[in-house]
């Protein structure tokens, strides 16, 4: 049970973006909004922060507003248990009503901590595989690819593409396979099996380019999930939460999303016909970006031609006619492609500072007792 309440609680009051803060801090996926006696109001999960990226609701706004978004839904009034039962009937609980989070309250209905599945299937594998497409040529990062993968280019002190298993590995997933074309000798000599990087690994060669989902139709399609994502990425994206998001909207297919803010150098001017309707002085233009990173199910193999190119917005696009149901995740977290020389420096900096935030962060933990039991 987790009861570290400063973390846990929240007031209705406050600004979404200290929730957010707070929901990092005690890594739960959920904050419980309460009262000024810590009775239960409602609850804030990743997945509603994530809703209200996409329909642009500022962090700044008071927790409240999200909280009058969810009523008169199904998850406007929590699930919740009474403090001192026996874990088995939590349990049953959690698996009854499909959810992963059980605020447990005392006798005078006050919030005294929660319980989550998690805590019943510790250190469990994700039920996924991953994908990470790693044949680029890196053109656009010449010289230095050249005679070296772009997945492969070192960022701190180790190749991108060992710190995306890395992260792959700590999030639960078991089973990667590369797909590879420019000199895959030198990916899978420092790889080989993966063991060494607690994963499974395997390979997949394209001889000639095949796009960004084509070499998925060289592999069997297989029996659970798959994650794809591009091994060009340096994201903290948490692909617990992204599996459980995509499980909640009985999705076919997810594709990763980030906000993308372009200010027009120019004057756009509204035509209709000859006509002039209207000016915008040099406006900013505000969507949302392909982030290079999806969660498929197996029947969307289907629509993947064997050996053809096939790009991800192809695929994405005969799904949507198809009527499956392709949804958005909008990323949160730390995103970078490393698409330029630019980004690649930027990459590096960035390293170094999560290694500076990992090193305070274990030194701050070294003497602390943890709260979850």
């Amino acid at each position: 049970m987790y009861t570290d309440l400063a973390t846990l609680c929240v007031s209705q009051d406050q600004a979404l973006y200290p929730a957010v803060v707070q929901m990092d801090a005690n890594r739960l996926g959920i904050v419980l909004v309460v009262d000024g006696q810590r009775r239960l109001i409602g609850t804030i999960t990743d997945g509603d922060i994530r809703r209200a990226l996409l329909t642009k609701l500022a962090l700044e706004q008071p927790i409240r507003s999200l909280l009058a978004r969810k009523a008169g839904t199904p998850y406007a009034t929590p699930i919740t248990a009474r403090m001192g039962q026996e874990s088995g009937a939590y349990l049953a609980l959690l698996k009854r009503h499909g959810i992963l989070h059980l605020p447990l309250l005392d006798e005078a209905d006050r919030v005294v901590g929660v319980v989550t599945m998690e805590e019943f299937l510790p250190n469990q594998p994700l039920s996924l595989r991953a994908v990470v497409m790693a044949g680029g040529m890196g053109s656009r990062l010449s010289p230095l690819t050249e005679e070296i993968p772009k997945p492969m280019l070192p960022v701190g002190d180790r190749p991108l593409l060992e710190l995306i298993i890395e992260q792959l590995r700590d999030a639960g997933v078991r089973h990667v396979k590369l797909s590879t074309h420019h000199k895959p000798e030198k990916i899978e000599a420092h790889f080989r099996d993966g063991k060494q990087f607690g994963v499974e690994l395997s390979y997949v060669t394209e001889d000639r380019p095949l796009g960004t989902a084509g070499a998925l139709g060289l592999q069997e399609p297989p029996d659970t999930t798959t994650l794809v994502m591009n091994g060009d990425i340096l994201t903290q994206v948490d692909f617990r939460a992204m599996l459980a998001y995509h499980r909640e909207h009985e999705a076919d297919f997810t594709v990763c999303v980030r906000h993308y803010e372009l200010k027009v150098p120019y004057g756009l001017v509204r035509c209709e016909g000859f006509r002039v309707t209207g000016l915008s002085e040099k406006p900013l233009v505000s969507s949302f970006v392909n982030a290079g990173t999806y969660l498929l199910e197996p029947d969307v193999y289907q629509f993947i031609p064997k050996g053809e190119r096939m790009d991800m917005t192809e695929l994405i696009q005969q799904l949507i006619k198809s009527g499956r149901t392709v949804v958005s995740f909008p990323i949160r977290e730390h995103w970078l492609d490393i698409g330029q020389l630019d980004d690649y420096a930027e990459a590096q900096e960035q390293v170094k500072r999560w290694e500076q935030s990992r090193r305070k962060a274990k030194h701050r933990a070294a003497p602390f007792q943890k709260t979850v039991s």
